[in-house]
């Protein structure tokens, strides 16, 4: 019997009525606590009926008073004690053990669930919701911490109260200039193009009269070092005016709008101060040409430039300079009329303005009597103001390492040498049969020049390592060069084959190094400039293709590589030839240089008439700190007299010095000065 109504009531754990049959069963075989267990599931069906078997049962084991017994507060006509509703509320409690939950049944001295004794039931969550509900709680304190973070920092920068407040306020302070245009050299032109500023904000008034309008902007346009932001300097020193000085990186930062906000500060604390002059350096950082995949604050600093640029009157008193070393990278919208009237060239210096820059960098330095800052200058061909001032700074630190008390001629010419072919690598491990290739390759590119009419004018030729390089040959032009014509740039690809010709006569074409690599870039990149941009190719004409090389067809880029191959093989030949014909004055060379190491013009031309040489010079060693030394080649050193000890400061010593590298290749793959050199 009891066995048939469990089946009936598992097999229907919807219906009330089985589960109640079952439920009376179990109470009459005085098996209660499985009546409780059951119940307490929440997996079968309940009715009034069922929940009076679930009071008898916790009645039979104790857990509830029945009723009419002491400590019962359950009233005889109350029936069962616990209404339907009561008790069904206690078995949804008891269900939610089903979602993981863990329910504390009450005790003994539980109530009845009654007013008077309230039934208490405890549900505990399972690990895993604890710890759900703490990763949704973290996730949204750390978001709501961020955005909050965001606004607050947005606000901060917007109103700068948090920066005036500890002292760190980033408005851009007026300075006010000792510059004079007396002070800037090499530029005369430029120099007398920005009087007419240094008129205007002296006398605005001046121009107003005839209806005529000062530029709005100028914009300084040259390569590194020339001068451009002393320039800016000088005109607010000349007009006696505050300048707000800002470089164009120091716009944008993290924050989307604070490029934009600084540029309308900068205008706003010029307009306060007028007269003044707002010089922006390195323009094309915050200027550059705009584009689709532009981030958005680029867009919003250079937006609002040209806003300002729009929004303020010349007659305020208020003139942008700005400077850039690109001009071509600019945004057209920048640049045009109206906002920039005027551009303003500042070139490199020539050789009279060279000779200006040195004397006054020479001004405040003891120099001897046997430097000659005219012969300097034609010496310096395609230095820029910087590199000049860098030059006799160089000068003085080494002079004051010999402890002489006077800069000499030889300090400036170990300076331009180190600025121009790098510093020397003395102290590296060469083989002697490298050390003789490198010779007869130096003396290879040597012979060529020499023999080659329009090539540059031999300046020095050295096999002690410098920079990256095992030797350096050097060359330097006569005067300033503004243009080059054909010839010139053939002879620069036959002296740049020299090197090779001599390695092959002497070694065999199978025996050459290396070192080759640069002469041949150097070559190819000259022939290539010729036949793509100068139009000097009979079979492709005067024809520019070099802009749109990417869409030339495979005809015509095969045809162009022929040609360069033609111009190369040709100086080749050429390189050839002469080696081949002055096979003596190479082993010449090659002897001196092995001797001396480091050769100029003059003593070049005298081994070549088959003089002896006289080396009596001190050679200049970066590591010698005493009085006396010896010249690297068997000679004593000049005597002590001539080497006066004089203190470091009495020679104009400007700390730190900055070393520039040796020059590179310009247009044609070659540039003034530039320096053969072999990279084994």
């Amino acid at each position: 019997m009891l066995a048939h109504a469990e089946r009936t009531a598992n097999n229907n754990p919807t219906s009330a009525t089985a589960q109640n049959a079952f439920y009376s069963a179990l109470l009459r075989a005085n098996m209660p606590k499985l009546v409780i267990e059951r119940y307490q599931s929440g997996r079968y069906a309940t009715n009034p009926a069922t929940d009076a078997a679930y009071l008898k049962a916790l009645q039979m084991t104790g857990s509830v008073p029945a009723p009419g017994t002491p400590g019962s507060n359950v009233t005889g006509t109350q029936g069962n004690g616990l209404s339907a509703d009561k008790l069904r509320a206690v078995g949804q409690a008891v269900a939610g053990q089903n979602y993981g939950g863990q329910v504390i049944m009450p005790s003994n001295k539980s109530g009845t669930g009654a007013k008077e004794a309230p039934l208490y039931v405890v549900v505990e969550e399972s690990w895993g919701a604890t710890i759900l509900k703490w990763v949704r709680t973290f996730l949204w304190v750390g978001l709501s911490g961020y955005f909050l973070l965001v606004v607050l920092t947005m606000v901060v920068e917007m109103t700068g109260s948090f920066r005036t407040r500890v002292g760190q306020n980033n408005e851009v302070q007026p300075q006010h200039q000792t510059v004079r245009f007396s002070d800037v050299h090499g530029c005369d032109e430029a120099k007398e193009e920005l009087q007419e500023l240094v008129e205007f904000l002296k006398n605005p008034e001046k121009f107003n009269q005839l209806g005529g309008k000062p530029p709005k902007g100028v914009l300084l346009v040259g390569p590194p070092g020339t001068g451009k932001t002393m320039l800016a300097r000088a005109v607010a020193g000349e007009a006696g005016v505050p300048v707000f000085y800002m470089s164009g990186s120091e716009f944008d930062e993290l924050y989307v709008g604070v490029g934009a906000k600084r540029v309308r500060d900068l205008f706003t604390q010029a307009r306060n101060k007028a007269p003044s002059i707002i010089f922006i350096d390195e323009l094309d950082a915050v200027g550059g040409k705009r584009n689709a995949r532009d981030p958005a604050y680029a867009k919003q600093t250079l937006n609002q430039l040209l806003t300002e640029l729009d929004g303020f009157s010349p007659s305020t008193g208020v003139i942008l300079i700005a400077a850039t070393n690109y001009p071509e990278s600019l945004d057209k919208a920048l640049i045009r009329p109206g906002r920039f009237d005027r551009h303003v060239n500042v070139p490199l210096p020539d050789v009279r303005g060279r000779i200006q820059i040195l004397k006054h960098h020479m001004r405040n330095m003891p120099i001897a009597a046997d430097v000659d800052a005219t012969n300097l200058a034609r010496a310096t061909s395609g230095m820029s103001g910087a590199d000049l001032e860098n030059l006799c700074n160089q000068a003085a630190v080494h002079a004051s390492r010999l402890k002489y008390k006077k800069i000499t001629a030889m300090n400036f010419e170990w300076a331009k040498d180190k600025i121009m072919m790098g510093a020397e690598a003395k102290s590296r491990m060469i083989r002697e049969k490298d050390k003789i290739q490198t010779a007869y390759h130096e003396a290879g590119h040597t012979l060529v020049n020499l023999f080659t009419p329009a090539s540059n004018q031999l300046y020095k030729v050295t096999i002690i390592p410098r920079g990256q390089a095992l030797g350096v040959t050097h060359f330097l032009p006569e005067m300033d060069e503004v243009s080059r014509g054909y010839d010139q740039f053939i002879a620069s690809i036959d002296v740049s084959m020299g090197g090779r010709a001599a390695e092959e006569l002497i070694y065999g074409p199978n025996k050459v190094t290396s070192g080759i690599s640069h002469d041949v870039q150097q070559a190819t990149r000259t022939a290539f400039y010729l036949v793509t941009q100068c139009g000097y190719s009979p079979k492709l004409g005067n024809v520019d293709l070099a802009s749109d090389y990417d869409k030339l067809s495979s005809e015509t880029k095969q045809e162009i590589e022929r040609e360069v191959r033609q111009i190369v093989e040709g100086g080749r030949e050429r390189a050839d030839r002469i080696v081949k014909e002055k096979r003596k004055e190479l082993e010449a060379l090659k002897d001196a240089l092995l001797e001396y190491e480091t050769l100029d013009r003059e003593e070049i031309m005298k081994i070549l008439r088959g003089e002896k040489l006289k080396k009596i010079e001190v050679e200049l060693r970066e590591d010698d700190d005493t009085d006396n030394g010896d010249n690297g080649r068997g000679n004593k050193s000049q005597p002590k007299k001539e080497k006066e000890v004089g203190s470091k400061g009495s020679l104009g010593i400007k700390l730190p010095d900055v070393l520039l590298p040796p020059g590179t290749g310009g247009r044609g793959g070659e540039k003034e000065g530039v320096s053969r050199v072999s990279d084994r």
